[in-house]
């Protein structure tokens, strides 16, 4: 079952009224693919096993049917509702489902229990009482050792991105949990792939179930899907420029290491936009912390590893940007499920190098869809973007602001100097965008298809980025790199960083926070070696002693580089 009849609406399942009004308070209006073949299955009792991806609707699929058979004459207030989830924020999002749908219901308790929370909390919740209960598989199996998580009278047990499981190593615990629950528990069991050991709990656990299997089609059918060619060095600033020409709200930019989330994010803030990073380093009260400012719109772009993004939802991320090309299928349309949530049109952009052309090609026959290539922003494009912005800025500010003080400051200054109105107003316009200029240059980004060759006027290598393929920057620890150069031909200075490939340094983690944090521009930059402990860098003779100065303080993986002369 993969279409939803025009006619059918979520009154056609037989909700109870409570719910329906639940699910129509949200915004929903008619089930999606995943519903409309999943609720009447769970509301039957049946074992169900559904093939869906991220953004599909899948939780409401099994929260609405699930909410719809409770029994409200429990008076002791056992948990029948059991999701196992793999990640904290999946689990908190489940719970947070079912709070939200459950509201006109009386006494209906949800717990969301998982790991890195305090024990104590957890226990009283289940000491009072719950039905609803939502952990991750650990922290679940925990609680029923130590007996305060007793499953005797479970009705159903949902097994949520059963592949995620398997891939973060928890597959042995939820086995040891089917273990432990009623003979009689519905079983639902939801996958967006069906890896050979999740095929085996299916064909042990599963009685005959309902099976549901959504295409990944339909999952990206409403997400504008674009890539963009660009320059290692210049990835920062093509990510600046496409986050002011696009039409953007939520933005969540996808990276491949944890480091660089933290730069990525740095390089953003340093731009002016509303920018933070989660990764696996962060505490969860640091992650609840982001995902709470995200969801509130206090900052509009969360830059995330695959692992932290895992169970992310977040109605208002507008754009995805693969800022590193995903590794496979898999985790690309999971990445781009963050956007176009059930039916909404969302937009994903993945940055690509040149080398990476084959791999796209390869990807859009997987998908089935054409990703169409777009050019980098131009900087007259966004020069037009920032002028706007400013134009709109000063009529909303005559508008709603008393600036007659202002005014009078201004016609003092005219007889004092007697220049001409315009000139004033130019000047004025002038000190207003310092910080954001109105009228930026071009980026210089030729090597697209064909490396650029290096002439006696323009030696500078090409800092692309380290692909997702596994291959090494162009320009890294090669010291027989065929573009050779002295620092006698090209007026260099030799410095070393104590930082090296035991830190996780790459050439792109250099040149990015050299260019980004401290303004250098790419022919100031020259040769790059990184060692075991230690790594080299050739930078222009002209650069001034302030700018030498400001690259000491500057910070990569949480160390400062403290440059020093070789």
């Amino acid at each position: 079952m993969n279409s939803t009849p025009e006619q059918l609406t979520f009154r056609s399942f037989g909700l109870k009224d409570q719910l329906l009004a639940a699910v129509e308070a949200a915004g929903y209006k008619t089930p999606t693919s995943i519903q409309s073949s999943t609720i009447p299955m769970v509301l039957q009792g049946r074992d169900v096993l559904g093939q869906a991806q991220t953004g599909t609707g899948k939780t409401a699929a099994f929260v609405l049917p699930l909410l719809n058979n409770m029994d409200l004459s429990n008076s002791t207030k056992s948990p029948q509702i059991l999701v196992l989830a793999p990640t904290r924020e999946l689990a908190m999002q489940v719970s947070e489902a079912f709070e939200s749908f459950s509201k006109g219901i009386a006494q209906i308790n949800v717990i969301a229990i998982y790991g890195g929370q305090d024990y104590n909390p957890q226990i009283r919740a289940l000491t009072k009482g719950v039905q609803v209960v939502v952990g991750t598989a650990g922290r679940i199996m925990d609680h029923v050792r130590k007996g305060t998580l007793k499953l005797d009278s479970l009705k159903t047990l949902v097994l949520d991105e059963a592949d995620e499981m398997l891939r973060m190593g928890f597959i042995q615990d939820v086995k040891w949990i089917l273990t432990q629950i009623p003979e009689t528990c519905q079983r639902l069991f939801f996958s967006a792939t069906m890896p050979r050991d999740v095929i085996g709990i299916v064909n042990e656990h599963l009685r005959n179930p309902s099976r549901v299997q959504i295409k990944p089609s339909a999952t990206t059918a409403t997400i504008r899907q674009r890539f963009v060619i660009v320059r290692g060095a210049n990835k920062v600033d093509v990510l600046d420029r496409i986050l002011e020409i696009e039409d953007t709200d939520g933005v969540m930019v996808f990276t491949k290491t944890k480091t660089s989330t933290v730069e990525v994010a740095s390089g953003l803030k340093s731009y002016g936009h509303a920018a933070a990073a989660i990764n696996g380093d962060m505490s969860q009260s640091q992650r609840e912390f982001m995902i709470n400012q995200i969801k509130s719109g206090d900052i509009n772009i969360l830059v995330a590893t695959d692992v932290a993004a895992r169970g992310l939802d977040i109605d208002r991320i507008s754009h995805v940007i693969n800022f590193d090309f995903p590794n496979d299928r898999e985790a690309y349309t999971h990445r781009i499920g963050r956007t176009g949530r059930a039916g909404r049109q969302g937009d994903a952009i993945t940055f690509i190098s040149s080398r990476d052309i084959r791999q796209l090609r390869l990807l859009e026959r997987e998908i089935n869809t054409t990703i169409e290539e777009i050019p980098i922003p131009t900087g007259s494009e966004v020069s037009k973007k920032r002028i706007q912005t400013f134009k709109r800025m000063v009529a909303t500010t005559i508008k709603t602001e008393d600036l007659s003080k202002f005014g009078t400051i201004m016609q003092e200054f005219q007889a004092e100097y007697d220049f001409n109105p315009n000139d004033i107003l130019g000047a004025l316009v002038y000190l207003a965008q310092r910080d954001k200029k109105l009228f930026i240059s071009e980026i210089k980004n030729s090597e697209e298809y064909t490396p650029r060759k290096a002439s006696t006027t323009d030696r500078r290598p090409s800092y692309s980025s380290r692909n997702d393929m596994g291959r090494n920057d162009s320009y890294s620890t090669d010291t027989s790199h065929k573009l050779k150069r002295t620092k006698s031909d090209m007026n260099m200075v030799s410095y070393r960083i104590e930082m090296g490939k035991v830190n996780g340094i790459e050439t792109r983690n250099l040149v990015g926070a050299i260019a980004n944090e401290a303004g250098v521009k790419g022919a100031h930059i020259g040769q790059i070696k990184i060692f075991d402990n230690y790594s080299t860098i050739d930078l222009s003779a002209e650069l001034s002693k302030a700018i030498i100065q400001k690259l000491k303080t500057i910070k990569i993986a949480g160390n400062k580089l403290d440059l020093k002369q070789v």
